[in-house]
């Protein structure tokens, strides 16, 4: 059976949460830092706290911005996710943004703490680096044949609450809309015709399971809000407490 990457997505600044999502045994560790609650400093000591368990740690940019990803790339990031790539071009980008010049990018040298962590680090650059494009536009979607031919590249990533409504469709967190699971079918199809891999931000850990069962290489299954959320109201429940509050301001 082929290798399945279970990823855990961390939104709070909360190194010890990305520890023990490591410690749990997930295959990666993504520290997001578009709608994330993590500066730079923090990622830092997540990306700790990951690799002491032996998990990968990730990040999702704010952008695609090549000094945004090296200076994620120079902390120890092993797999960075790109958002809102929408075109060949975009593509093309973020993955010379990922690599130094000798392997065809245009990534600046300057790797402080990942060469002192990961032994023969420039070397062997190209090989630690995962580089996900995520598809989350309309116009990504009817690219995505080119974007997932992009030299480089080692998988799409589908955003689906993005790529839901781009389309019109609902957001859920486990959305099950005929024409957006053909969506998901085509993205998966593509991303393998060009022999490169496939990932999904899923909303339920069932959800992530079936989206496997689909096709999928990767699956991000779980938050830390999520969890910590749904505990809370677990236990407020079994106390018979209050009910989840619902917010018209701070």
């Amino acid at each position: 059976m082929k290798h399945q990457n279970y990823n855990a997505w961390l939104l709070s600044p909360t190194p010890f949460g990305a520890e023990i999502f490591a410690k749990a045994g997930f295959h990666s560790v993504t520290v997001d830092m578009q709608h994330g609650m993590l500066d730079f400093r923090t990622a830092i000591d997540c990306f700790r706290g990951i690799a002491l368990h032996g998990s990968q740690p990730w990040v999702r940019v704010a952008a695609n911005d090549p000094a945004l990803i090296t200076k994620v790339l120079d902390a120890g990031a092993l797999g960075v996710i790109c958002p809102l790539i929408s075109t060949p071009k975009q593509a093309d980008d973020f993955v010379k943004a990922c690599h130094y010049q000798f392997d065809g990018g245009n990534r600046s040298f300057g790797p402080v703490r990942a060469a002192l962590v990961l032994d023969d680090y420039v070397a062997r650059s190209a090989k630690l680096i995962t580089a996900m494009a995520m598809i989350e536009t309309q116009e990504g979607f009817d690219n995505v044949e080119a974007i997932a031919a992009t030299p480089g590249l080692n998988g799409l990533f589908i955003g689906p609450a993005d790529l839901a409504l781009a389309f019109g469709i609902a957001p859920t967190p486990e959305n099950r809309d005929p024409d957006f699971l053909e969506r998901i079918d085509h993205i998966i199809a593509a991303a393998h015709d060009a022999g490169i891999l496939c990932g999904m931000f899923a909303g339920t850990p069932e959800y992530a399971r079936d989206m496997l069962t689909r096709g999928m290489d990767m699956v991000s299954a779980v938050t830390d809000t999520q969890i910590l959320l749904n505990g809370a109201q677990s236990a407020l429940t079994a106390l018979g407490g209050p009910t989840a509050k619902t917010h018209n301001g701070y």
